[in-house]
């Protein structure tokens, strides 16, 4: 099972900020959609991703001065990402190994889709459950 199976059908409209956003319009950008992290694009590339603990962390280093900065100043970079062929384990894996939440997935160096360890869990465990009621259904019928 592939990121192309999970992201099959969704939206290319991506909320995203640029790097030139300051981090108080990013912040209401993530209050107002109620997401947890922001793709941060250079003209179409994507240059790296801002998230509610790149915020917090520069929060204590900057205090409110934070707010005026450029997001470009904040986010971490490079971005890690992934393509639609990565197998949903791997993703999940990844996420893990370098303890992130959210992963851009790239199409021939542009952004097709922006998805969540939730995003990967959720898929996940509908596949298991799927698994399970076919076994179940079969046994009924042995």
């Amino acid at each position: 099972m592939t990121i192309a199976r999970l992201i099959e059908g969704r939206s290319t409209d991506v909320v995203g900020c640029t790097i030139g956003m300051k981090v108080r319009d990013a912040i209401t950008l993530l209050a107002e959609r109620r997401i947890g992290a922001l793709p941060v694009m250079d003209g179409h590339a994507i240059a790296g991703i801002l998230s509610e603990r790149d915020i917090i962390y520069r929060l204590n280093e900057h205090g409110h001065d934070l707010l005026d900065m450029a997001v470009a100043q904040v986010m971490t970079s490079p971005a890690i990402t992934v393509d639609p062929e990565t197998p949903i384990l791997e993703a999940l894996g990844l996420m893990t190994r370098r303890r992130i939440r959210h992963l851009p997935v790239l199409v021939a160096g542009r952004m097709a889709a922006f998805i969540s360890i939730g995003d990967l869990v959720k898929f996940r465990i509908d596949h298991i459950q799927g698994e399970a009621d076919a076994l179940r259904d079969y046994i009924q019928m042995a």
